[in-house]
């Protein structure tokens, strides 16, 4: 009987789907630029792009994003699609995974571009039984190395605290005697200036991370539109490396918030 009961559930939600007015499903998303992405919860899978999938008429979808500061050996990223249903009391539980696709990068820094091709195996599509019930589909990332560590510059200058005065007799000449014994005429800082003679580090500009995107776009497609889609996943990327390196495991942890 129980089984009889989600038979006619199933059907009843399929006559109260709404028809699809598009050949194709769209979710859009809003970044179009690589942020620079720390590691997360103690590099477990964070997301970095998400695409509200709730209503989906197709079972597959292609996703497209674009990568920044990749280095091979050094700045090497893991990446999967993951669908997540979302209840009403703002907790989620995974439904589904690609494989983990590894970009490696290249030895320089070169903008790379990325599309993945999934079928993301979401129950039913529409479902009428639980009104509080979304669906998500999300670009997820988590650090392979790195990040690294870029040193800065340590300077060693007469320096004082952001905002003292650069004027008004602030600095004063005088000997100084050397580990020879010479005495040298150099610079010196009055009795009660701000400024002194320092060591002053002048941080990287570079942050030792790599960036990716949020996903560009997420669209649901047929079939006959991307056959290549699986549960597995189909990737095609320009301007980095890498390739599968996992099967999907959605049991690996992930920031769960």
């Amino acid at each position: 009987m129980n089984e009889l009961a989600e038979v006619k559930r199933r059907l009843s939600a399929v006559e109260r789907a709404p028809a699809p007015v598009n050949k194709f499903d769209r979710y859009p998303v809003i970044e179009w630029a690589a942020q620079g992405r720390p590691p997360v919860g103690g590099n477990v899978w964070s997301s970095v792009g998400i695409s509200n999938a709730t209503g989906l008429t197709f079972d597959r979808v292609e996703v497209k994003f674009i990568t920044d500061w990749l280095l091979t050996g050094k700045r090497e990223a893991e990446v999967r699609l993951a669908a997540f249903r979302h209840t009403g009391n703002a907790q989620r539980e995974i439904v589904s995974a690609s494989a983990t696709l590894s970009l490696t990068g290249n030895t320089t820094r070169n903008v790379g571009v990325v599309v993945l091709r999934w079928v993301h195996g979401i129950p039913y599509g529409w479902d009428y039984a639980d009104d509080t019930t979304i669906y998500t589909i999300e670009l997820q990332h988590r650090y392979k190395k790195g990040p690294e560590s870029p040193k800065g510059q340590t300077i060693y200058a007469i320096a004082a605290t952001e905002g003292a005065a650069v004027s008004g007799n602030i600095l004063n000449w005088g000997y100084k005697q050397d580990d020879n014994g010479k005495w040298w005429w150099v610079p010196t800082y009055r009795d009660g200036s701000p400024w002194a003679p320092d060591f002053v580090t002048v941080p990287n500009a570079d942050e030792g991370s790599y960036s990716i995107s949020a996903m560009h776009y997420c669209v649901g497609l047929p079939q006959e539109r991307i056959p290549e889609a699986t549960a597995y996943g189909w990737h095609w990327r320009r301007g980095t490396n890498g390739g599968w390196v996992r099967d999907p495991d959605i049991t690996e942890p992930y920031f769960s918030v």
